[in-house]
């Protein structure tokens, strides 16, 4: 029997995208298991606390029986992966500018643990251009952002920022 095939993909989802969810869905057809991992990012100052973006994952990957939701404060991402018994990090690609810093990522980790491998998915035409950042500053101005989010977090989204309604 082959081994399974466990793959994590991590981010501080400040909140979920369609986009992230994208990844999520087409990461899911690919391994065996996904684990979506809510990391801590030091160089970051989240919006939504921890258990508002678990929530707010739970709720975007209900629907995908092989895709579980975790938290990983402390670890760096391939520790975190051999502790679960990943062999594969998933990391989501909009432009050249992420693929400069999420190259030279995968290096590292390489360096660091030559048995886990780093996959890179491009992220689908249409959600190229979203970020969560972007989609954070157009809820303060009162944008509608709906095409880029489920419901439920749009819904909180205008609850900690406002902008309109």
């Amino acid at each position: 029997m082959s081994e399974r095939r466990i793959a994590v993909y991590t981010g501080s989802f400040d909140p979920i995208t369609n986009g992230h969810i994208d990844i999520i869905r087409r990461a899911s057809r690919l391994f065996d298991e996904v684990i979506v991992t809510l990391a801590t990012n030091v160089a970051k100052q989240p919006l939504f606390d921890t258990e508002e973006r678990l929530e707010m994952i739970s709720s975007a990957v209900k629907d995908q029986a092989n895709v579980r939701v975790d938290t990983n404060e402390g670890l760096l991402t391939v520790d975190y992966a051999r502790e679960r018994g990943a062999q594969i990090v998933i990391r989501g690609l909009r432009a050249l500018t992420d693929f400069e810093f999420e190259f030279e990522m995968a290096m590292m980790n390489s360096h660091l643990y030559p048995d886990i491998e780093t996959v890179f998915l491009m992220t689908s035409a249409k959600w190229f251009y979203v970020s969560s950042s972007r989609l954070r500053e157009i809820v303060r101005f009162g944008g509608d952002v709906s095409a880029f989010v489920p419901k439920q977090v749009e819904a909180q989204l205008r609850a900690k920022l406002g902008g309109g309604d």
